[in-house]
């Protein structure tokens, strides 16, 4: 059973697999069209909330230390990601990697935990968005009524028809095709950085040095009682962490790095890229490197422009203006905020249906999922399922418990794709790399050991709802997929051998 357990699938076939026309995707996407996916889903509420929050808490004005322990924390990932995504350029991203490294157990598994993963990150962001935008429109004066801005703002029944709203006109933008997708998420971005942009330069201008000091405060342990939930790692060495000191920066960085999730996103478009081999490594650092300097850039303002002590944790950077005399700026920012949350959730949504499409074409999943609009050329199918899915959950669920397991989802994500590229380095040497992951296997373990740090200080109750929900995949995989699998009933397709295409060998 073991080898069937962790049978490969061939790299030469998983490309052949997005040749066929039925399973085809449409190649329209650039390097440009990747960075700005990557920017358009990376920034969104953490650099306009996370910030405050964690100077206030954990760092102070070192904060921005934090952020660039978490950005390489980040680029030691994005670094094997590229690799795999230039070798490999097929949609599924960190699944289709398993796929072809570490075999189809594992593969099912970090798909079973992304589809999970983008499902309750759309649906959080989503939610987001609609508190975002109730929040301009009460400024307008315009009122909606309780029981359609959400259960937690309702006293009887309530469904949040803003978020469910928003993911069903972005699952229609998402079936009629990628490219306007790109096109309106490009939009959207731009004004998303403009506003970002201009917090940091006018944010310049109201710096006072004085806020700076002590840059690093003395450390404080964290008090018993605190409301903080115990992380795993406090419950296994017995280490509590602190805040403040050293110490509480790199706690710190374990909180941000959640400002950065997105980036692994881009990888699932690499079937629907035109050059793969060239765009994708420069689509997932160069948004990565655009985010850490747009990060680091608005820490360092927003603690210069007030004291980290006195940082408002829900609206940190339009409290900082109010508190310098200039209260506009509050509503510009929260502009940018609701606009920028838009691409967040078109992108996460994007890298569901994509990764969902892949096992659907390995017959892991029903193979009805796995065909393309005939005129659109996308996924259309498993879209709309999604989609209306997560409609319905954005609409009626409170989803402050379950939006830890996007965070634990995509560490485990990291882990993964680092172990894949030292295993297919091993195992297929001869495999064509546009790009290269330098210093293998040095950079795929330090990047193992950083994400099994950030994942250990992520909450006790957050790793057991993760077990749960892997012990359930688990069971589907044995009840539907292994027997299901392409690979069982082809087995040529895998590691013994590969089918031949038209007109010459397989490689």
């Amino acid at each position: 059973m073991s080898n069937t357990l962790f049978r490969t699938k061939r790299v030469e076939q998983s490309i052949l697999d997005t040749e066929e026309p039925e399973h085809a995707l449409k190649k329209s996407l650039s390097a440009l069209d990747l960075t700005v996916f990557g920017v358009g889903v990376i920034i969104g509420t953490g650099i306009f909330v996370l910030t405050g929050k964690v100077a206030k808490e954990n760092a102070g004005p070192a904060v921005s230390l934090a952020f660039v322990a978490a950005g390489v924390a980040c680029a030691l990932a994005a670094l094997c990601y590229a690799e795999f995504a230039s070798t490999v350029p097929v949609a599924g991203s960190a699944y289709t990697f398993s796929y072809a490294s570490l075999g189809e157990l594992p593969a099912w598994i970090i798909g079973w935990d992304l589809v999970l993963e983008f499902a309750l990150g759309t649906a959080v962001v989503a939610v987001g968005w609609s508190g975002y935008v109730r929040s301009l429109m009460d400024n307008a004066g315009w009122h909606m009524p309780e029981s359609l801005s959400g259960r937690e703002g309702a006293t009887g029944f309530g469904f949040d028809i803003l978020a469910s709203a928003l993911v069903l006109v972005l699952t229609a933008i998402l079936v009629i095709g990628v490219k306007l997708s790109a096109r309106i998420t490009t939009l959207v971005v731009a004004i998303k950085v403009t506003v970002v942009l201009v917090v940091i330069i006018a944010g310049a201008f109201f710096i006072k040095g004085d806020n700076y000091k002590p840059f690093i405060p003395d450390a404080q342990a964290v008090e018993a009682g605190s409301g903080i939930k115990s992380p795993l790692i406090q419950l296994i060495f017995g280490w509590a962490p602190t805040n403040f000191g050293v110490m509480g920066i790199f706690t710190a960085a374990s909180v941000v790095f959640f400002a950065f999730i997105g980036f692994d996103v881009v990888a699932t478009a690499a079937e629907e890229t035109k050059n793969p081999q060239r765009d994708m490594p420069r689509g997932i650092l160069g948004s990565l490197i655009i985010c850490t300097t747009l990060y680091v850039l608005v820490s360092i303002v927003v603690t210069g422009m007030q004291h980290y002590s006195e940082l408002s944790i829900d609206a940190p950077l339009a409290d900082a203006f109010k508190a310098t005399g200039h209260p506009w700026y509050a509503g510009f920012i929260s502009f940018g905020a609701a606009v920028g949350l838009t691409t967040v959730c078109m992108i996460l949504l994007l890298g569901q249906t994509r990764v969902f499409f892949a096992m659907s074409r390995d017959g892991l999943l029903p193979r009805f999922f796995s065909r393309v609009h005939p005129k659109f050329r996308t996924p259309h199918r498993p879209t709309i399922l999604l989609g209306v899915i997560i409609a319905i959950l954005a609409g009626f669920t409170s989803l402050s418990e379950l939006a830890e397991l996007v965070n634990i989802g995509t560490l485990f994500a990291f882990i993964v794709v680092a172990v894949g590229v030292v295993v297919l380095r091993r195992t297929r040497p001869d495999l064509p790399r546009a790009f290269r992951t330098p210093w293998v296997p040095w950079v795929p373990i330090l990047s193992v050991l950083a994400t099994l740090w950030l994942m250990l200080n992520l909450p006790a109750e957050t790793w057991l709802r993760f077990a749960i929900w892997m012990v359930v995949g688990v069971v589907v995989y044995f009840l539907y997929g292994r027997r299901h699998s392409l690979l069982e009933r082809h087995p040529e397709t895998g590691t013994d051998g590969t089918r031949t295409p038209p007109g010459g060998a397989a490689g």
